[in-house]
């Protein structure tokens, strides 16, 4: 699979194969070469998954509620700071 087929990944797709990826890694029973193979893929899936999470955050609106409690429209999502629950 190369970079392209890795942008039409589904987030969920992409997840599932980094975390087997990284299991495969946490292992340590590939070869040196295959090892760093696993790692470059895994790296590009990690930066699809963020880019198709900071995309659906972005569309991601909060309903805007006026002091009577009623909602008056939306805004946009602001998680804050990262870490931040």
């Amino acid at each position: 699979m190369d970079a392209n087929e890795i942008e039409n990944l589904s987030f969920e797709a992409a997840l599932a194969e980094l975390e087997q990826i990284v299991r495969s890694l946490e292992q340590g029973q590939a070869p040196l070469d295959e090892s760093i193979e696993l790692y470059q893929r895994g790296d590009r899936l990690k930066r699809h998954c963020e880019a198709r999470l900071k995309a659906a955050q972005a569309r991601i609106e909060q309903i805007a509620l006026g002091p009577d409690g009623q909602p008056q429209g939306v805004k946009p999502f602001d998680a804050g700071p990262p870490g931040a629950a």
